[in-house]
């Protein structure tokens, strides 16, 4: 007998309801996963993330507390936004943590974020706060070392050090000389015969800078430090407003190239200028007429210019100071200590108008014959690889790194080993080391490239620039044994 309101619990019920509960169980123990767990949300601003993914690792001195969960890359750029669960064993994380993205050892590959929790005189950080640029640091790659001076980069490197070579010591162009506002004194002139002159007014400028930089000491304790941490709380914003700063400098451009444009006028402006302050004389006198209070004025004054006397003697002590500060002693000990730099300055002026020439010849060395050598492909089937050797270059230095990772109780070490055989073969005669035996398992074809019969002549008067590219490809195979 069963009662109404009962429920029959068949066996193939029973039966699964029990594999639902063993497979809970299962995904709970082995998944390592708790859905009533809220885990710490942390993010990070990098200026490089590209090689950073989903889920690859956080760890704390080598230890994981957490994986990374999410990735806000920004539009036209490779700074993204990088968010992470931290687990409970990694908090507290402070204020003032670093993080930095990191290669994983050779046999983990990828790369994981290295966080550094920071001091707890900072504070803590909760939550879903963000780690800002300034505090973030990403890896800088080889091929980015390698492509930081292009073609481009090397024409406009080279364009700019013939620019300034030729603005120093060119000689003034037509019309330069007679152009509105130029000195006289300087017509005819090189730029650094000018800038020679130039330097000769630098004691009083360099006395107007000693005053500036004894007044930016502040007037009390610590005022310099105070400025320097303000200046780094700027930078620090600034730093955090990547896109606004963007914008602010495009900005600065448009305008700065909106005067240059307007070069022509503004010369002019600055020319006339000394007219309009001579006539502001009797315009200031005309005013003084039209305005009769001025004199009413003037005579309510009287009592201030009685006290002028006082103030006066009360103001010696500080012009006592200001007479002890301008003595041998002060600054113009410090300007005749720094006659000799300025001296020496000309002669490094000098000097360098004579090494630019010869910086002009390296550089047309580099971008006329060693650099197009270096992208050659070499031509050695069946060991041809089609890339520039320069790239063979370098992925020989990797392969060697990769060859010398195992290590014995003399450091690091590369062994060859060729195979046994019955073919012997000898390198001749070695200086030092007489002749050297080895068996090859067939027997050997020939040497590329061939060995000269006479080393190649050396002319040291023939500039390196002009020489002919060497074809690389046209080495002689030498004969076998």
């Amino acid at each position: 007998m069963r009662g109404r309101g009962t429920i029959e619990m068949t066996p193939f019920k029973a039966g699964l309801m029990f594999a639902t509960v063993v497979a809970v169980v299962v995904f709970f123990v082995f998944g390592k996963s708790n859905p009533f767990e809220h885990p710490f949300i942390l993010k990070a601003a990098f200026q490089n993330a590209s090689n950073i993914g989903l889920n690859s690792p956080v760890r704390i001195a080598g230890v994981e507390v957490g994986r990374v969960s999410g990735l806000d890359r920004k539009p036209d750029s490779s700074a993204a936004v990088v968010t992470m669960k931290i687990r409970r064993d990694g908090l507290p994380i402070h204020r003032d943590a670093e993080l930095k993205i990191r290669p994983r050892i050779f046999l983990e590959g990828n790369f994981f974020v290295d966080l550094s929790p920071g001091t707890p005189q900072a504070g803590n950080l909760h939550s879903g706060n963000t780690v800002p640029l300034a505090q973030t640091a990403s890896p800088v790659q080889l091929d980015q070392v390698l492509t930081s001076l292009q073609a481009d980069t090397r024409r406009d490197l080279q364009t700019l050090v013939q620019g300034y070579g030729d603005a120093l010591y060119g000689k003034p162009l037509p019309g330069e000389d007679q152009a509105a506002g130029a000195d006289r004194s300087t017509r005819g002139e090189r730029a650094s015969k000018s800038l020679n002159d130039s330097l000769r007014d630098a004691p009083d400028a360099l006395r107007g800078v000693a005053i500036v930089n004894q007044a930016l000491l502040g007037t009390q304790v610590h005022d310099l430090s105070r400025f320097i941490a303000g200046q780094a709380k700027i930078s620090r914003a600034l730093a955090s407003r990547e896109g606004s700063l963007k914008d602010l400098i495009t900005n600065l451009n448009t305008t700065t190239g909106a005067f240059a444009a307007e070069q022509g006028s503004l010369r002019s402006t600055i020319h006339l200028l000394p007219g309009v302050l001579q006539q502001a004389n009797p315009t200031f006198d005309a005013l003084n007429r039209a305005f009769p209070p001025t004199r009413a004025f003037a005579r309510e004054i009287l009592p201030g210019v009685r006290e002028t006397g006082p103030t006066i003697d009360a103001a010696f002590p500080w012009i006592e100071q200001t007479r002890a500060l301008v003595s041998p002693a002060e600054l113009q000990g410090l300007v005749a200590d720094l006659k000799p730099a300025v001296a020496n300055l000309a002669q490094l002026t000098n000097g360098t108008i004579q090494l630019l020439p010869q910086v002009d010849r390296v550089s047309k060395c580099l971008t006329r014959v060693i650099l197009p050598t270096g992208d050659v492909k070499l031509n050695d089937p069946p060991l041809s690889t089609g890339l520039p050797n320069y790239k063979e270059f370098w992925q020989t230095l990797v392969s060697l790194s990769g060859e010398s990772q195992n290590f014995d109780g003399n450091g690091q070490y590369t062994r060859f080993q060729p195979g046994g055989g019955d073919q012997t073969v000898s390198t001749g005669e070695l200086p030092g080391l007489g002749r050297l035996f080895g068996n090859a398992a067939i027997k050997p074809i020939g040497s590329r490239p061939k060995r000269p019969a006479r080393k190649p002549p050396y002319n040291r008067k023939f500039p390196c620039y002009k020489n002919k590219l060497p074809n690389l490809n046209s080495a002689q195979t030498g004969p076998g044994p």
